[in-house]
């Protein structure tokens, strides 16, 4: 037990210190450290020097990373500057899961791919990566900008759009046709979910305000946000969201208190200690050697057809904001990552989807 222990901690040492010297380095080069502590992964990972080869242990760190860095995110956005914009991240989010999957699905069809196959790589396109994408904003340091906002509500719409359409596609793959009472049931938990959250979470700990007061427990408010944080992580899960969509929630509900309560500071603490394992994992899990000459241009075509089409798709509804507004939203939604990876692992377990179309999806 104490050499399982050291060797743990060993490796979280190696990997927090590695993704933190290569991040110093991309923001030496005025690049977001985001990108150094992907490339970390990348390096030191199993499929390139070997130097760290992360335990199921250290990716379940990692995924609690994502969970702490989006709920830090929430408490960085106000509720009222959300609902403002949500109409128009809605659109935004509808333009840039329909767009991609359509042209994804026909790419994959015209190289002569199975349907199901064409429709599992076509859905990992979908979906942008709310983790990175909020890392990058909070870099830059325009969290605070409208269009950020647009952005950041338009990615959390674009996942639960994203899981739907994966229920979708899994129904279709396996045989089983489109079970519509199940799926409609799924979407209405999920908008439930978001309206509640967005709408009378606020409200809810504007309730239980004065009883925190008198709680004699140290740093109630923050032991009660994380609580509620974890929480709604699972209760995410249960129904068919990722869990990092409940911590953003989370956060969300302790936004306008957050100043009066310091939580930011100490939330954000915990994610700067958490968060470099989850994009250190994430950059791990890129197998180099099955990129033959012809799976290498495939998926820099793919590559390039999920840049521009989730551009045009996220942009287009924004016309009436301004070229500079659609261009950064449509720049701000093309990241994709820990949810093209589940989708991606999903068809692969399930046989559904070939090597050559998990690395293509990998890429």
């Amino acid at each position: 037990m104490a050499n399982g222990t050291e060797g743990l901690l060993l490796q979280l040492f190696t990997i927090f210190v590695w993704a933190k010297v290569f991040g110093e380095l991309f923001e030496r080069l005025y690049l977001p450290a985001v990108l150094g502590e992907i490339l970390a992964g990348i390096v030191l990972g199993p499929y390139a020097t070997q130097f760290v080869i992360p335990t199921s242990t250290v990716y379940s760190i990692a995924e609690i990373g994502a969970v702490f860095l989006l709920f830090t995110v929430g408490l960085e956005t106000s509720p009222k500057d959300l609902i403002s914009v949500s109409r128009l991240s809605l659109r935004v989010a509808a333009g840039g899961v329909a767009l991609p999957f359509i042209a994804g699905f026909w790419l994959l069809r015209a190289d002569g791919q199975p349907v199901h196959e064409a429709a599992f790589v076509a859905a990992a396109m979908v979906a942008t990566s709310v983790g990175i994408t909020a890392r990058v904003l909070r870099d830059l340091n325009v969290l605070k900008l409208r269009v950020s906002r647009i952005v950041l509500g338009a990615a959390v719409f674009d996942d639960m759009l994203g899981m739907i359409l994966l229920g979708i596609v899994v129904s279709i793959a396996t045989g089983v046709g489109i079970r519509w009472l199940h799926l409609s049931l799924v979407i209405a938990e999920a908008a439930g979910f978001a309206i509640f959250m967005i709408y009378f979470g606020p409200r809810l700990v504007r309730r239980i305000r004065p009883g925190l007061q008198r709680m004699q427990t140290h740093d109630a408010p923050l032991v009660l946000a994380l609580a509620i944080c974890l929480g709604l992580s699972v209760v995410a899960t249960k129904i068919g969201m990722a869990a990092i969509i409940g911590a953003f929630f989370a956060g969300l509900a302790f936004a306008d208190y957050s100043p009066e309560w310091n939580l930011e500071p100490r939330a954000q603490a915990i994610n700067q200690f958490l968060s470099p394992f989850f994009f250190f994992t994430m950059g791990s899990r890129l197998q180099l050697s099955v990129f033959s000459r012809e799976v290498v241009v495939m998926g820099l075509f793919i590559s390039f057809l999920a840049i521009i089409t989730k551009m045009l798709g996220c942009g287009l509804p924004l016309f009436r904001e301004g070229w500079m507004t659609m261009l950064r939203a449509g720049v701000g939604m093309t990241p994709r990552g820990e949810v093209a990876l589940i989708v991606a692992l999903i068809g692969l377990q399930m046989n559904m989807i070939s090597q050559r179309s998990y690395a293509l999806v990998i890429m």
